[in-house]
């Protein structure tokens, strides 16, 4: 029984953007890891500085929502970071 012959795929190549569209360069994004990060930091801050001060600090009224608070950073930072390309 002869043997078929395998054929070759043609390359990918991705079809041209519409006239309407607007395409961002690579660098488009290179505020993401700056304002993760500092979100993190901020988060961790808050949360230190809460412990340090034995819960005077940084906001007195909230009590320990104020952990609360630093994990919302530290959450907002992870929701950033979905950004990253």
């Amino acid at each position: 029984m002869p043997k078929s012959r395998i054929r070759k795929k043609a390359d990918y190549t991705p079809p041209p953007p519409k006239s309407g569209e607007f395409k961002l360069s690579g660098s488009g994004r290179s505020w993401v890891a700056p304002l993760m990060l500092a979100l993190f930091v901020i988060g961790l801050a808050w949360i230190v500085v809460f412990y340090v001060t034995t819960g005077d600090l940084p906001i007195d009224a909230i009590g320990n929502w104020n952990i609360v608070v630093g994990f919302g950073f530290i959450l907002a930072g992870f929701v950033v970071s979905t950004q990253w390309k």
